[in-house]
């Protein structure tokens, strides 16, 4: 049987599959990598406006400029792990220790398999767009497979095994196929990874966006973790609207986001001077959403680097309402942090 979640928003959605999971309707113990889970099989999700993609009803607050390095660094075909690493330093808990990380998306769907896969996709699409046989393909049995024994080959084998392109009445649909899917740590951020990777290819092909839709095999919660106490406390909210579009002619694009890389991580090599920060936190050329991008990212690292006037200033030139209500929850939940701590220590 599979069970279906569906609405306009991402917002929306996760808090139908939050709802589901406080009910336990369906959802059954299952032993997973990290602890006891409560899963529920072969779920498929759909959004009809993908680009309201941010899910602002989890709390404690998500990071939007991790979740945005993420995006940056797979449309770059990157794997290294110091880019992401710098925005969440306790990723390396999770996808391991080494200078690369083994299921990096952008580096599968750009590098590995010796052909740039959006690049081939984009150029297939715009000569056929009735075509069936656009897959993006995420999974390397040879690399990925567990071991005769069942052993795993990597701490990061990727959750996303495939992502199939479809246009149709001039929108560009999305299917992503999911082998694993945790509702509290991955949904949310995958959501804006794929969402925005159909936002950018329907930008590269001059089409609208269609709905985005998801095949999770294993949609679950860990319970020995906080993540099921969160589930089940939480409390819906309205997410503001995001009103930047990252659809744009593909050479602007391409321009766009290698530069947005590259500033990015001179602003993780130049360490704590706020000047040279806020110079590279601002691209006046740039189209007005990705100038929102930078100053979001910008914004996190000038807050690691505890520069924290410096990271409010940056986002009080953001435009885009979900990001700055976005931003504005994940400042107060470390704030607020921050403050306990302070209290304790003292």
């Amino acid at each position: 049987m599979i069970e279906r979640f569906t609405s306009e928003t991402a917002n929306e959605v996760w808090e139908q599959i939050a709802t589901s999971f406080r009910q336990g309707d369906g959802w059954q113990l299952q032993n997973g990598r990290g602890g006891r889970t409560s899963e529920l099989l072969h779920v498929a999700l759909s959004i009809e406006r993908p680009t309201e993609r941010w899910v602002v009803s989890r709390s404690p607050a998500i990071n939007p400029g991790f979740a945005l390095a993420e995006v940056v660094w797979i449309v770059a075909g990157r794997e290294d792990s110091s880019f992401v690493n710098a925005f969440y330093p306790d990723l390396a808990k999770w996808q391991g220790t080494g200078q690369t990380y083994h299921g990096a998306y952008g580096h599968r769907l750009r590098r590995r398999f010796g052909i740039d896969q959006l690049e081939r996709a984009y150029l297939s699409l715009k000569e056929n767009p009735d075509s069936r046989q656009i897959i993006l393909q995420l999974w390397d049995v040879r690399a990925d497979l567990p071991d005769e024994h069942g052993k795993e080959r990597s701490p990061d084998v990727p959750c996303n095994v495939m992502s199939l392109l479809k246009i149709r009445d001039e929108h560009l649909e999305w299917m992503q196929i999911m082998r694993s899917n945790d509702v509290w740590r991955g949904l949310p951020h995958n959501i804006v990874q794929f969402t925005s990777l159909q936002e950018i290819m329907a930008g590269w092909l001059g089409c609208k966006v269609g709905t985005y839709n998801q095949i999770s095999d294993s949609l679950h919660v860990y319970l020995d973790k906080e993540d099921a106490a969160n589930i089940r406390s939480f409390a819906p909210l309205e997410a503001a609207a995001n009103t930047d579009s990252i659809a744009l002619p593909k050479a602007d694009s391409d321009s766009a986001f290698q530069e947005l890389a590259s500033r990015v991580d001179r602003i993780i090599e130049v360490g704590s001077n706020p000047r040279n920060i806020s110079d590279l936190a601002r691209y006046p050329s740039a189209p007005e959403a990705i100038q929102n991008v930078l100053r979001v990212m910008a914004a996190e690292l000038a807050r690691r680097k505890q520069l924290l006037d410096l990271s409010q200033d940056l986002m009080a030139d953001c435009s885009n309402p979900a990001l700055s209500q976005l931003w504005d929850r994940w400042f107060e939940r470390c704030h607020s942090k921050n403050r306990v701590q302070s209290s304790r220590s003292g």
